[in-house]
């Protein structure tokens, strides 16, 4: 493992931010409650589910990779939580919809929707000239699957006036854009400003929504871009502290330290910060092979 210098978690916090809940007040959040957590075979998908079983809900684990999910689920059972594998394609409408109506068949409802499952893509648009299914793909994954999945769950929470859908988002959202990441954060984008939207019409109904502007975190989805390496990130299990906490005390949002800051600089100084990172741009693709 790599060292890192003194004062690094430090650093990790200050950037990312360290928003951890007590045990007790998720539990008291989550017992016997039903939470639905999407992208739960890896990373902070994985790390989510497993501490809410520890906290009493029921979890309900989602994603494609049927195996590694029941791995998950299986692990969760032994410690003696609760938790049942829906494998699913969720770039796919149509198996949304049948993976909504086997969950309501086997539990009547949920109580939570964590939309966590994502597909990140770093390539530069004159990589992508022949490749518009790069776009088609992450926006089925990171925008038009989730929307979808809130779309099938959310009559059934209306109807009983109950139910908290959290986003598990990107701070590269709220932060001035950067090349490379047009596909990712475009439509990380979208399904942020969806929910936002919705949120105004469902909160009436008892359906909150949290979007949780999520930090570096070391996952295999970082693990390709080198430079995200050597940078402060969270683990997966500190990013699922702060999606737990999302879950549990249903703020507006969860957002690192330096996002405010950026935000306002980058829209103040759009112009020069446009200048500045097309500058980086030039320099990395000038060092790349």
């Amino acid at each position: 493992m790599e060292k890192r210098p003194i004062g690094w978690p430090l650093l990790v916090a200050l950037t990312n931010g360290r928003t951890r809940i007590p045990d007790d007040r998720l539990t008291a959040a989550v017992r016997d409650k039903v939470v639905l957590v999407t992208g739960s075979s890896y990373g902070i998908g994985e790390a989510t589910a497993k501490r809410l079983a520890r906290a009493g809900a029921t979890v309900l684990l989602v994603a494609r990779t049927a195996d590694q999910l029941e791995a998950v689920a299986e692990e969760i059972r032994i410690a003696g939580g609760q938790a049942q594998a829906y494998p699913a394609n969720l770039a796919d409408p149509a198996a949304i919809e049948d993976l909504v109506a086997r969950v309501l068949d086997d539990h009547g409802h949920v109580d939570v929707l964590v939309s966590n499952a994502g597909k990140s893509i770093r390539r530069s648009v004159a990589d992508s000239y022949q490749r518009f299914h790069d776009i088609e793909r992450t926006n089925a994954v990171n925008y038009l699957g989730p929307a979808k999945l809130v779309l099938a769950l959310l009559p059934s929470m209306r109807e009983r006036g109950s139910g908290h859908l959290v986003n598990v988002s990107t701070a590269g959202v709220r932060t001035p854009p950067l090349a490379r990441w047009s596909a990712y954060l475009a439509s990380k984008g979208a399904f942020d400003v969806w929910l936002r939207c919705i949120a105004q019409e469902i909160r009436p109904d008892g359906v909150t929504t949290s979007t949780v502007y999520m930090g570096l975190v070391h996952t295999r989805m970082s693990e390709p871009t080198p430079l995200l390496t050597k940078l402060p990130g969270l683990s997966p299990e500190q990013a699922a502290d702060q999606v737990c906490a999302a879950v549990a005390d249903r703020p507006h949002n969860i957002t690192p330290p330096f996002v405010r800051p950026a935000d306002a600089l980058g829209n103040l100084f759009r112009v020069p910060t446009d200048r500045l990172f097309e500058q980086y741009y030039r320099r990395t693709t000038r060092a790349e092979p």
